[in-house]
């Protein structure tokens, strides 16, 4: 394993244990971005990274396994749209990248 990989774990598990799986938290974090970005305070650099962030987070959950490339390609596309905070997304059921967990 690499170690980005395991850095990444590590932050979700942390991230898990304090309870920041909750939707609002992310609507949130998804909002603060936006008003920051929108008051000239965080760059698209920025943004760019916490999206990729959010992104590592998305791709090793635990209801999957590492994202394949065109996965991450979809789980990348999908926030981009959400974070220009305009775009309705629908449900992510659908979505390939989506998988129940191993009984």
């Amino acid at each position: 394993m690499s170690n980005a990989y395991d850095k990444q774990k590590r932050l979700h598990y942390d991230v898990t244990n304090v309870g920041l799986r909750a939707q609002a938290t992310a609507v949130g974090l998804i909002q603060l971005c936006i008003e920051l970005r929108d008051a000239n305070i965080l760059s698209e650099d920025a943004i760019t990274r916490i999206k990729s962030t959010i992104g590592d987070e998305l791709a090793v959950g635990p209801y999957r396994r590492i994202a394949s490339r065109e996965q991450r390609s979809e789980i990348d596309a999908r926030l981009n749209r959400l974070f220009t905070g305009e775009q309705k997304l629908g449900s992510a059921d659908s979505l390939s990248f989506v998988t129940t967990p191993e009984d």
